[in-house]
């Protein structure tokens, strides 16, 4: 366990369970196994990831812009760019489990800030909420990490995104 369990704990247990909210996910917590290892490691094995749409946020593209020294390198976040997409999948997410998903996305260490996001889900758009570096910690200086790209890769795999665009990740393309 973490110094930030218990806080999410808290969290969980202040959460109203009747409310929901979309998640729009399109980074590394698309590769299952590695997500079930930090859900272990971190004594959140009651949580389930539901299995979540095939989606496109529109009107952003992925920036490379935090620099992370567990991934010895930088790693990707969202920028608005109109006319781009990325893919992901979108998961409905019970009111209690949005801190966990916090934490693993980096808010509870100020890594990150949640933002909003258009996505398209089977022809229909909806809004939903994604995770994106913070401001004040992002920085396009170094590096992109060949490691991140490599787990973005194996979660776009994992999580059945197109091919095509599975490439462009494997190159690093950014907006």
């Amino acid at each position: 366990m973490d110094s930030h369990y218990d806080q999410v704990m808290k969290a969980r247990s202040a959460a109203d369970p009747s409310v929901s909210r979309l998640y729009f996910a399109y980074s590394t917590i698309l590769d299952r196994a590695a997500f079930e290892e930090w859900r272990s490691q971190h004594s959140y094995d009651f949580f389930q990831l539901p299995e979540g749409k095939l989606a496109e946020a529109l009107d952003v593209d992925l920036v490379y812009d935090f620099p992370s020294r567990w991934w010895g390198g930088r790693v990707a976040g969202l920028t608005d760019r109109p006319g781009k997409s990325l893919f992901g999948r979108l998961f409905e997410i019970r009111g209690q489990d949005w801190p966990i998903l916090q934490h693993k996305e980096g808010v509870v260490t100020g890594m990150c800030i949640e933002r909003p996001v258009r996505v398209r889900v089977e022809g229909q758009e909806m809004d939903a909420i994604a995770f994106t570096t913070a401001p004040r910690r992002a920085s396009t200086e170094g590096a992109i990490s060949p490691r991140f790209v490599e787990a973005l890769v194996r979660g776009a795999q994992s999580a059945g995104l197109p091919a095509d665009y599975i490439e462009r990740l494997r190159r690093g393309e950014q907006g």
